[in-house]
């Protein structure tokens, strides 16, 4: 199945997710005391892929200070940065060394799925196997133009040929830019080397280019007179399918002019879709699993919980666990064919 026709199917589910609840309720229930003996006086560690002071620091954190009032036991969760290889160091460690009794949730890259179909350098693992735990929020990112720009939208830039800031490439804030050339068949001058949004933003100020990559909360929170003063034009948003805070701006899965391309640049976008997601490790007893993405589900509807992300404008766009492993199985049913020419779109 796509991973587009995924999206609507996830919707119909979710609509009937309620049928099957009180069977659920009750198999959690009978396997609740288990869990709790299990869980008592332990101490469950969530691991950061990144350090102190990100948008993973910062979540990672959130679920240290509430998820354990939502699990059996109420077990202490403790946060602990363990960066290194853009998050694929923790990554790595879950998958092959962290224990699999459910005192071991992560954080981590928003790129899990797309560096593992890729065969990217120093992935070793398989994705799909790891338990997904649930999402905090998705992550919206968008491409964004100056005023003065000839290029307001996808369209504007397939015809003219206009300098855009970007970071390294292997990065999402170069590598999406070079995918939209590739697959949308956009003519953007991609200038690489800048270390983060925000030297990438004011390259754009200054004239130094005319578009720049930055995050959709960035805009929003911190610098919304940006659109309050007509200064940028938001031409696309690196996703699967329009955010609800931005309806009249295409995804960049809308810039593909075949099915297939719509596939590779629905793979691409994927991380998107993952965000800031937490995930256990693979091989795991499932009932301990269910209780993790039950508590993780729990935590989400407390009060204390929603009035700090209220008071931090934090973005708070959840998935479930069971719907976020879904999405990722997805990726296994891609051809060699089309993931051999998504490679070549970023080289």
């Amino acid at each position: 199945m796509s991973i587009l026709r995924w999206r609507s199917n996830a919707a119909r589910k979710r609509a009937g997710a309620f049928a099957s609840a009180v069977a659920a309720a009750l198999f959690i229930s009978g396997f609740a005391n288990a869990a709790g003996d299990e869980f008592k006086n332990k101490t469950i560690n969530v691991y950061i892929g990144y350090d102190a002071g990100g948008s993973y620091d910062f979540y990672g954190r959130m679920l240290a200070r509430y998820m354990g009032a939502h699990l059996p036991g109420n077990p202490k969760l403790v946060p602990q940065n363990m960066p290194g290889a853009s998050g694929f160091r923790l990554i790595g460690f879950l998958y092959s060394a962290a224990p699999k009794d459910g005192t071991a949730i992560a954080i981590s890259s928003q790129q899990i799925a797309v560096s593992d179909k890729l065969g990217m350098s120093g992935v070793n693992y398989e994705a799909s196997k790891f338990n997904y735990i649930g999402r905090m929020t998705s992550s919206v990112e968008i491409g964004l133009f100056w005023h003065t720009s000839k290029v307001k939208s996808i369209e504007d830039a397939r015809q003219f040929s206009v300098p855009v800031s970007a970071t390294s490439p292997g990065s999402s804030a170069h590598d999406y830019w070079k995918i939209l050339n590739s697959i949308g068949g956009t003519k953007l001058q991609i200038i690489g080397g800048y270390q983060s949004a925000t030297p990438m933003m004011l390259a754009m100020e200054r004239g130094e280019t005319e578009g720049a990559f930055t995050s959709w909360n960035t805009i929003k929170v911190r610098r919304n007179e940006l659109l309050r003063d007509k200064l940028i034009n938001i031409a696309v948003q690196f996703t699967t399918s329009r955010h609800k805070d931005l309806p009249d701006v295409p995804a960049l899965v809308e810039a593909g002019r075949s099915e297939d391309d719509k596939q590779i640049l629905a793979f691409y976008s994927s991380g998107g879709d993952i965000g800031r997601a937490f995930i256990a490790p693979p091989a795991m007893n499932a009932e301990i699993v269910a209780i993790l993405r039950r508590g993780f589900d729990g935590m989400l509807k407390d009060p204390q919980f929603l009035r700090e992300i209220e008071k931090t404008n934090a973005e708070f766009d959840p998935m479930s666990g069971g719907d976020l492993q879904e999405f990722v199985r997805r990726f296994d049913g891609l051809s060699p064919e089309l993931l051999e020419r998504a490679r070549k779109a970023r080289e």
